[in-house]
């Protein structure tokens, strides 16, 4: 990759955090040994009293906690006397968020994800820009290319994103990405073939059902559970070789924004849907599951395939990850990815480098202390507690060579287990609070994320990745993938929306629409298939597509010039 994909002057991030005067990456936090017990206010001031603040998470899947519950989270608390009460969603999304809003009563801190808009109309959450420019130095240093993207229509700073880069970029090894995903010992009874197409897919998952039937295999199943209905409705533009930009996909030449829900690539998908549900090979629970059904689905190992992103399903694969750690012979039921296209083409499932400004993190009008708040925020945007978060304590879960590379030996990894992640805090920690985004270096080249350090990610290969790695002749999953091409834009979906605009109702209304017809096109009777679809696209016509097409257009290529038209 080349740091010319990074976007927005990302080379000025680069230089900030070069010349911040934080020190060394490789050296691990101040408040390691625990010297630094007493909280103070930043200001070398007197100690602060212990507070603990509400945190709604709607966007992961753990138990509720407390972060002083957890080594890191306690180290955070013994630096700023700031201990969260997280709290996860439990239901439909929009139902806890609406209860919220009309009792106008709301945790300290809230990631609304997918209901942003929601609390944004309410009013939910207060201004940042002055409690940055006070309080925020290493906001500002992280943020500083970005400030002006993260500013609502009325000028201010009301949320803080998750995804910007810092430093040299560095691609992940794995797929934290979109993928068709396919458990290994399917591959295995197939001779490892390379698949490439849709159907290819689909063959092998039949051959192997029909062949171990008395085993009551699921041949395959997909997500729609509330918001994550992506899972289902993203498909089509990954199957022609495009990135995830969400409602639309982006000409690499006219960069014009085209929808896709209603017009052939949709339809060819949802027909093959159908089509292997007449064979019995689709889950029909599939358009009813909740999210813990299905991931437990996805731990069960009766499923053969299913399409998603690698961070949607990380607790079920790490849990599997773990069970082959403990017994090798349950390798064969962990996934392998695939970058499957509908007819061989070009893929583009690894993402470019982006800036997701659309999601985060929010201080809420209920908020005791917004300042301790914030200033807990900057203090996690320190070299040192990005290293606390993302790679854990020096001697304890990482050590550093004589060269100053970063890395974790053969025992570190092996008890880095999901059940460590929640303990240590890593599972609390490494996303969902202002951070370095994926991809991020230290200046010292270090990887942010240790699962983007080469020895890191090559020591944390059991032997069964190892051997199907070798299968396929490569030494890393996102290898199996084609490099993703530079999109200044990138992703279309994190364009925001202000909440009642023409493009926010258009993706509302086309939402009820996938949502009510998906379902219909998929168990149909084969022969029926094309009249329901007729009535789908009918009801979308009703839509003004062309509008939203249009503004999409136009914000492209606004960051296109932004970007220094590349």
């Amino acid at each position: 990759m080349k740091k010319s994909w990074l976007l927005l002057g990302l080379a000025f991030v680069l230089l900030l955090s070069a010349c911040s005067g934080g020190n060394n990456a490789s050296e691990a936090p101040a408040s390691d040994n625990g010297a630094n017990a007493a909280a103070s206010d930043g200001n070398g001031e007197k100690p602060l009293e212990k507070v603990t603040f509400t945190y709604f998470n709607a966007a992961a899947a753990a138990k509720d906690i407390n972060t002083n519950e957890t080594k890191i989270g306690k180290i955070l608390e013994d630096q700023t006397g700031v201990n969260f009460k997280i709290e996860h969603l439990v239901g439909d999304l929009n139902t806890k968020i609406g209860t919220m809003i009309a009792s106008n009563e709301y945790p300290d801190v809230i990631i609304p994800d997918a209901a942003i808009d929601k609390i944004l109309d309410a009013g939910a959450f207060i201004p940042l820009d002055d409690l940055i420019e006070q309080y925020g130095p290493n906001i500002k240093r992280v943020y500083g290319p970005y400030l002006n993207q993260m500013k609502a229509a009325d000028g201010k700073t009301y949320f803080i994103p998750f995804s910007n880069v810092v430093g040299e970029y560095l691609p992940d090894p794995s797929i934290n990405q979109g993928a068709f995903w396919v458990q290994r010992r399917v591959l295995k009874e197939a001779g490892y073939p390379k698949i490439k197409t849709l159907d290819e897919y689909f063959k092998l998952l039949k051959e192997y059902r029909d062949k171990y039937a008395s085993e009551d295999l699921t041949g395959f199943v997909t997500l729609t559970n509330d918001w994550r209905f992506f899972a289902t409705s993203n498909p089509p533009m990954h199957l022609m070789g495009y990135p995830n930009d969400g409602n639309v996909i982006v000409d690499m030449n006219t960069f014009e924004a085209k929808v896709y829900a209603d017009k052939e690539p949709t339809k060819r998908w949802l027909k093959k849907l159908n089509e292997i549900n007449a064979q019995g090979l689709f889950d029909k629970a599939s358009f009813v599951d909740n999210y813990d059904q299905y991931l437990a689905k996805l731990t069960s190992g009766k499923v053969l395939g299913y399409f998603d992103y690698g961070w949607q399903t990380g607790n079920a694969t790490n849990n599997l990850k773990d069970a082959a750690v403990a017994d090798p012979a349950k390798d064969d039921y962990r996934y392998f990815p695939l970058p499957v296209t509908f007819d061989g083409q070009k893929d583009q499932y690894l993402d470019p480098p982006g800036f997701v400004k659309n999601r985060g993190i929010g201080i809420t009008v209920s908020a005791k202390d917004p300042v301790r708040i914030i200033k807990y925020f900057d203090n996690l945007l320190t070299d040192e507690n990005q290293i606390l978060t993302q790679w854990g304590i020096k001697g304890e879960t990482y050590e550093v060579d004589e060269n100053g590379r970063m890395y974790r030996t053969p025992e570190q990894v092996a008890k880095i287990d999901e059940s460590f992640r929640e303990t240590f805090g890593f599972k609390y920690y490494e996303w969902n609070w202002p951070r370095y985004g994926n991809g991020s270096t230290f200046p010292d080249g270090n990887s942010v994320a240790p699962g983007y350090q080469p020895e890191v990610f090559q020591l944390g290969l059991t032997e069964g990745d190892k051997l199907i790695l070798g299968k396929y002749g490569v030494k890393t999953y996102a290898e199996l993938f084609a490099q993703p091409d530079e999109r200044p834009w990138f992703p279309a979906w994190g364009i925001p929306k202000e909440q009642g605009s023409p493009q926010q109702i258009w993706e509302t209304k086309k939402d009820e629409l996938t949502k009510k017809y998906f379902p219909k096109l998929v168990l149909a009777a084969p022969a029926e298939f094309e009249s329901v679809w007729a009535e789908y696209t009918g009801e979308m016509g009703k839509l003004d597509t062309k509008q939203y097409e249009e503004w999409t257009t136009a914000e492209v290529k606004k960051l296109i010039d932004l970007a220094g038209g590349k």
